[in-house]
């Protein structure tokens, strides 16, 4: 079970690695100047290496977690889980709202400026602060 956890954890890291850095290009992105063709190609390539690479490592992340829940029984029952499913959906919902945007950019479409992207790069922060303290603390 240790090595379960173990890997769990390094994905879970590496998936929100990923959403700390996306809405970075994303801030890039949308000060990048009219006509600065180059620049933008860069950024977007950046950003969608980085989310194929980051939904690929949501995937054993989701899996090693399932496998600790429901293989282990770690949480089961438990109120601090639920919530902690949550968080999990939230983040889930976040990633997708990432290619939404993403797709907007490629489309030359974002109708967001860059303040807007750098409060919107604080929501994964939050998510896995709130994850970590349910599941260490265990408040209820």
């Amino acid at each position: 079970m240790l090595w379960v956890k173990a890997l769990h954890i390094v994905f879970v890291a590496s998936w929100f690695a990923g959403l700390f850095y996306l809405p970075r290009i994303f801030v890039n992105l949308a000060m990048v100047a009219p006509g600065s063709a180059a620049e933008r190609d860069r950024l977007l390539l950046m950003a969608r290496k980085l989310f194929r690479f980051t939904t690929l490592l949501v995937v054993p992340a989701l899996g090693l977690g399932l496998w600790l829940w429901l293989g282990y029984g770690i949480g089961t029952g438990s109120d601090w889980m639920y919530a902690k499913l949550v968080i999990v959906t939230l983040a889930l919902g976040y990633h997708a709202a990432c290619g939404v945007l993403l797709n907007r950019f490629a489309r030359q479409a974002n109708a967001h400026g860059h303040v807007w992207f750098r409060w919107f790069n604080e929501v994964p922060v939050l998510l896995l602060l709130v994850a970590v303290v349910l599941v260490v603390v265990k408040p209820f």
